[in-house]
């Protein structure tokens, strides 16, 4: 029985001889579906890696599209964030504001300790399984950041809206007491010395300085602190050219160096009218006005009644 066979016939050019060669079937049949599982498997080897390759567009095209919102929230998170900010000088100024109408008024003796102490805490560090949830991370954790400090102000708010109305209940009852209380600063100028002790100027000593010396130009204004009474006005040793005013309510204030008094004894005074002209009189070494508050007798610090910034 002759093997079966296929015969191939090959004509290289016309004057030759066709050339025959003989496959067997098998082999024949071997090598045709050697070529099939080649071409499925080329074929489908082209398109998964036609469909990654789409894939790694279509994600680098989300990606960027991610990072330009993530870019954009993150510019209207610090905005946000510098609002906060603002925020927080502006509650921190109005605490200072309101410790010193506490002192002026007598309040902060009454008033209980608040737990202002605040805790911010929570779980952090959830698994960065890919660039887009790092990215959600970075800005989840700003948000929340945020939302922390936002809790905290808030919580402030509604202690300094408590204590403010306080504070307004105090001053409906006491207007009198307010207009005499000293609040403003005398002139404009430099705190050359503070009150408290320091070394003398003259002899090199420590020294108890009962006041605050606020140096300006010669012949600047001199303004009352509060309302009241004139009951100095005229030279006393040390002081040089002095302006003493009874506020009541056991309230005093002076103004010294003055290098003119324009009031005089007797004279009722309104917070804010011109009393003195700043000068360099008395034991002084440049022109300055020495500002003293006297309460019941006692030198206190000014600072502790300045309201203004």
């Amino acid at each position: 029985m002759d093997k079966e066979v296929y015969t191939i016939v090959v004509f290289p050019e016309a004057t030759e001889k066709p050339k025959r060669f003989q496959i067997p079937k098998k082999i024949a049949r071997i090598a045709l579906y050697t070529s099939l599982v080649l071409a499925v498997g080329f074929g489908g080897a082209f398109a998964y890696l036609t469909q990654q390759f789409l894939q790694f567009r279509d994600d680098k095209v989300e990606l960027a599209e991610l990072k330009r919102k993530s870019k954009i929230q993150k510019v209207q998170i610090e905005k946000f964030g510098k609002r906060v900010r603002t925020f927080e000088t502006e509650m921190s100024r109005l605490e200072n504001f309101e410790k010193k109408l506490r002192i002026i008024t007598a309040l902060d003796k009454d008033s209980k300790p608040r737990d202002e102490n605040w805790g911010v805490g929570g779980p952090h560090g959830l698994s960065n399984h890919s660039i887009r949830t790092a990215l959600d991370k970075e800005v989840q954790a700003m948000l929340d950041s945020l939302e922390g400090d936002l809790n905290i102000l808030t919580s402030q708010a509604k202690l300094r809206q408590v204590s403010f109305q306080e504070l307004d209940e105090f001053f409906k009852n006491q207007r009198s007491l307010l207009a005499s209380t000293p609040s403003i600063w005398p002139t404009r100028g430099w705190v050359t010395s503070g009150f408290g002790y320091r070394k003398s100027p003259f002899t090199g000593l420590p020294e108890k300085h009962e006041g605050l010396d606020i140096a300006s130009r010669k012949g600047s204004e001199i303004r009352a602190t509060a309302d009241g009474k004139v009951i100095t006005a005229g030279r006393q040793y040390g002081y040089g050219n002095l302006i003493e005013i009874d506020h009541g309510y056991g309230v005093i204030t002076r103004y010294g160096h003055n290098s003119k008094n324009l009031v005089k004894v007797g004279d009722k005074i309104e917070r804010g009218d011109l009393v003195a002209l700043v000068g360099n009189t008395g034991r002084s070494t440049g022109p300055h006005v020495h500002y003293e508050i006297i309460v019941d007798g006692i030198p206190v610090n000014p600072r502790n009644y300045i309201l203004e910034d």
